[in-house]
């Protein structure tokens, strides 16, 4: 099918999954002559997700980030949407796959795959389409030594920046990403970039991961000294980031600036500095993002596994489970049984690699064959469990829409 998100809604509620029971029980019944461990999205969720999004970007216009979705269909669908620009691509291999049909890719990590940076250099059509990520003279190295600058097209370059907070009593606050904080520093590299034959800088990207990937509604004590960090780190981020793109401009003309996440769009988008934004994982909705204090969203994506055990009376165990997702080996990144209600995990098995128990009041009533839904901590990583997501609107299936993995592809 091809997956439509403009389409009028087709529930008979404007928000069905506010009605916990009837949302899981009509997910049940859609996938049911379905056989084996299911994987599915909900086409009002998805819709109502994207338009969120739009909104509370404020008008900024919305680059998707592929590797929180993952699925060809979907990313083609939420770019219809207007509010959507571009895509932020994970690997080259990727965005090479990615410019046969879009013509607006910026690959948000350096890459130093030697193969794929070669074909880039040998079609021009895709080096056009597609923008490399920097933050080191070295990575320019490594492209000029597998195809040097006089036999190849130029190649379109972006900035990453760091954008975590290097705070005077907390210390560094954010992720590891990009060598290169503050304006001097960015400007030293866009002039070595500016002057280096091969090469056009067209862009500068920050990511603020503490703030955009950060949740502050826990319920743990930490809650408010993390709101205290955010509000701290965006007012420094702010003037920063304004000066970087201030002294950048004045070297090469800039055709965009990101930052943000699913996390931060309202504070990105806010930044007159900023001229777009991104988001991916708040489009399928994994379980982290209901522990954020600014905004809710529909559980689109979930998957489901037939139980085939019951050790005990209140504990059955399914086929599968150990889809863990990435970051910190923690127990928020298990996947999180939903449906159901009233199951968990045990404290010393876990999500398996093959089976899970479960343990509750509810494992009482379930029967072999029967379904527990979960919920995936993030977004993207679900697609590599998968060949396929099964469509569905209410009770209904709608259809089914290939994964990457679906595709033959599998990119990390």
């Amino acid at each position: 099918m091809s997956l439509d998100l403009l389409a009028a809604p087709s529930t008979t509620t404007t928000e069905p999954w506010r009605d916990t029971a009837a949302y899981w029980r009509a997910r049940t019944d859609a996938v049911a002559g379905v056989s084996g461990p299911v994987a599915c999205i909900d086409v009002d969720a998805l819709r109502y997700n994207a338009l969120d999004l739009v909104v509370r970007s404020g008008g900024v216009p919305i680059r998707v980030a592929s590797k929180s979705i993952r699925v060809r269909e979907v990313l083609d669908a939420t770019l219809a949407l207007p509010g959507y620009r571009g895509i932020l691509a994970f690997t080259l291999p990727e965005a090479l796959w990615l410019a046969e049909t879009h013509d607006d890719i910026v690959l948000g990590y350096p890459s130093v795959d030697r193969s794929a940076l070669a074909a880039l250099a040998a079609d021009p059509e895709k080096a056009a389409r597609i923008t490399l990520m920097v933050d080191d003279l070295a990575q320019l190295d490594l492209v000029d030594a597998v195809t040097a600058p006089g036999a190849r097209p130029e190649l379109r370059v972006a900035i990453d920046a760091d954008a975590s907070w290097r705070s005077p009593v907390l210390g560094h606050i954010g992720v590891r990403r990009s060598p290169v904080h503050e304006p001097a520093e960015v400007t030293r590299l866009a002039r070595a970039i500016a002057t280096r034959p091969g090469f056009r800088l067209v862009g500068l990207m920050m990511y603020e991961a503490q703030i955009a990937g950060q949740p502050d509604r826990t319920g743990a004590p930490e809650d408010t000294v993390i709101r205290w960090m955010q509000r701290r780190s965006i007012e420094e981020l702010r003037e920063r980031r304004g000066a970087i793109v201030a002294t950048v401009r004045e070297v090469a003309d800039l055709e965009f600036v990101n930052g943000g996440g699913t996390g931060s769009l309202e504070s990105t988008a806010a930044d007159p500095a900023v001229t777009e934004t991104t988001a991916g994982s708040g489009l399928l909705a994994g379980h982290l993002f209901d522990l954020y204090r600014g905004f809710s969203l529909a559980p689109a994506a979930a998957f489901a596994l037939e139980v085939v055990r019951r050790p005990t009376p209140d504990i059955v165990t399914v086929l599968g489970g150990g889809w863990i997702a990435s970051g910190p080996a923690v127990a928020s990144r298990q996947p999180s049984p939903v449906w159901p209600a009233g199951l968990r995990t045990l404290g010393r098995e876990g999500a398996g690699e093959v089976q899970t128990p479960l343990q509750g009041p509810a494992a009482r009533a379930l029967s072999l064959g029967d379904r527990v839904w979960f919920r995936h901590a993030k977004s993207g990583e679900l697609a590599e469990r998968v060949d396929r997501y099964r469509l569905t609107s209410g009770d209904r299936l709608v259809g089914e829409a290939p994964t990457y993995r679906g595709e033959g592809k599998s990119f990390l």
